[in-house]
Parts: C-alpha cells; sequence; structure tokens
C-alpha cells in the first residue's frame, strides 16, 4: 500500500446561501481520499461507517483506485452525521448537529496490507485514534501528515501536543495556527508551531491561498479566484488530498516538491468547492486539472527588472 488516509466518512447536511443538500456523503477520509485518487492509484482507507451508508458510494470509491477493505461497517449502526450553515461570506459556518453515532466507539485496525504504506494522511479524528494508527504501523511512513482543528486545541491540548510530536506535516488553517501557538503572526506562530515538532507546517487561509513552512523557508500559493462558490465543505480536506496524493506519486518529499505540492492541492480545492458534497471530485477530468494547473501559474507569473 502506497498511501494509507485515515478519518470520517460520514453523512453532511449542508446550508449555504447558494442552496442546501440532505445527508451528503461527506468525512475527511472521503474528501481526502477522492482527491488524492486523481494523482496515485494505489490508495486505502480506514475509517468506519454504519449499515446506513450507500453501497453505490462504496462501489465509487472503488472505481476510483480507493482499498476500502479498512473500511468498518457496523451492522445496524448509523454513519456519523454533520449538519452546518454557512454565512453570507462562506468563511464562516455555524454547526447545527453532530452525531458520532459509530465514531463514538471507533478503534481503527491497519489491515495488514496497510501496515507499510510510504505515505500516511492522518485527517481531522481525536488525537488518541491518530497515535493508534501511528503505532500500529509496521515500519514509519517516509512521510505522516496530520490535520487537526480547534475542538481538540480546546478540549485534549496535551494529547495532540503530543501527536503533533509524532508527525512531519501538520495542517491547519489561520485561526487555528493562531490558538495553538498564542501567536498573532502567522509568522511567529510557524515558528513556535515547528518547535512542537513537525518538519512542516501549511497554514490553510481558505480563499486566500495556503502558505508552507519550515525552519528556513517559506512559500505562498494563492487560491483561483472562482466566480461561483457552492459549497467549501471538505476544501481543506481535500487540498490535503491533493497534496499528499501528489507526493506519493512524485515520491519527493523535499521542500521544493512540497511548493508543487501545495498546488496541485489548492487546484483540487478549487474543483471541490464548485459543487455540493463530493459531487465535483468524482468528475474531473485530466484536461481540467492541467488547465486550472495553468491558471495558478498565469496567475503569479509575471517579470521584473531589478
Amino acid at each position: 500500500m502506497s498511501l494509507l488516509v485515515v478519518g470520517t466518512v460520514a453523512f453532511d447536511s449542508i446550508h449555504t446561501p447558494f442552496g442546501k443538500v440532505e445527508k451528503t456523503v461527506g468525512g475527511a477520509a472521503t474528501y481526502i481520499a477522492l482527491s488524492a485518487s486523481f494523482f496515485t492509484k494505489n490508495t486505502g482507507i480506514v475509517s468506519v461507517v454504519g449499515e446506513d451508508f450507500p453501497e453505490t458510494t462504496l462501489h465509487k470509491l472503488k472505481k476510483q483506485n480507493i482499498n476500502i477493505d479498512g473500511l468498518q461497517i457496523i451492522k445496524g449502526g448509523k454513519s456519523f452525521y454533520w449538519s452546518g450553515k454557512y454565512h453570507e461570506d462562506l468563511n464562516n459556518r455555524d454547526t447545527l448537529v453532530t452525531e458520532l453515532n459509530v465514531l463514538a466507539d471507533f478503534n481503527p485496525v491497519v489491515p495488514k496490507q496497510y501496515l507499510d504504506a510510504d505515505f500516511l494522511m492522518l485527517g481531522n479524528l481525536t488525537p488518541a485514534v491518530q497515535q493508534s494508527v501511528i503505532n500500529q504501523m509496521s515500519k514509519r511512513p517516509k512521510l505522516i501528515v496530520l490535520d487537526t482543528m480547534n475542538f481538540w486545541m480546546e478540549s485534549m491540548p496535551q494529547e495532540l501536543a503530543k501527536t503533533i510530536s509524532m508527525v512531519d506535516v501538520l495542517t491547519v488553517n489561520d485561526a487555528e495556527a493562531r490558538q495553538l501557538s498564542g501567536e498573532y503572526s502567522l509568522v511567529k506562530a510557524a515558528k513556535k508551531i515547528l518547535k512542537m515538532g513537525p518538519k512542516y507546517l501549511i497554514i490553510k487561509k481558505g480563499e486566500h491561498g495556503a502558505l508552507l513552512f519550515d525552519n528556513k523557508q517559506v512559500f505562498f500559493a494563492p487560491a483561483i479566484p472562482l466566480e461561483e462558490v457552492f459549497d467549501p465543505t471538505g476544501a481543506g480536506d481535500s487540498f490535503a488530498g491533493g497534496f499528499i496524493g501528489y507526493l506519493d506519486k512524485t515520491k519527493d518529499i523535499s521542500f521544493d516538491n512540497m511548493k508543487r505540492a501545495v498546488i496541485f492541492g489548492s487546484a483540487a480545492a478549487s474543483f471541490c468547492v464548485e459543487k455540493f458534497g463530493i459531487d465535483r471530485l468524482l468528475e474531473i477530468s485530466d484536461d481540467e486539472m492541467h488547465d486550472r494547473i495553468k491558471e495558478f501559474i498565469n496567475l503569479v507569473q509575471f517579470d521584473i527588472q531589478l
């Protein structure tokens, strides 16, 4: 197994100024794996769903070359469910409903064929679950990427700090970076967070792009200005999936190649927001991805004389 993705596979009900959908398929692992599958064809998921999860979606995941042997299906159980409503600017949202259901007792078991994965992407889950997966691996992956959120910073700061110390790349949004570090300046925040253990830090800024840091360098990638954004749900996870999927494809984890991976992750995220749920990720063509990358190049390329 080349890439292992751990996270939620779930149902979402989403309300935005442009419409709403009820109980569409979502979840961090779903977005990450689908986004990564555009670049790499050897991805496995570890997650849990209830008996209510649609068989048709499982077939769609398999069709994208995503191995679901690690997806536990709990007989008689209900899948994790989240409902949220976005504000007019789409940068803020209110959580209306959260039902853990089968996720409440999730004890991940990494299948034997996943234990030597070269790349490990830990989607947003409890720090203890994320640690459990790392400890189950038969060898340390070449790269471990961790996504987390403010809830764990507030409720389990020590457990989260331990998990952060075990990974290579941490991805958070700008508000979470400030909360985790206690610094308003993102440059100062990055320096503090990198001292917690990871070699690299990605700070996602939504429609304003993303920053990549190591101890010596910083790289900024803009976001494509889109004419229409229907649903930001899953954009951060799609970014992470494109990022690690590209690294898995190229097998190059240098800072220079991570800069390219950030661009490909941003491209994946830009597709995700064009439709509700996972629909857009299921239909991206090679030509569309190529054209979107060219848009990024044209956005930042310029001539200048000094």
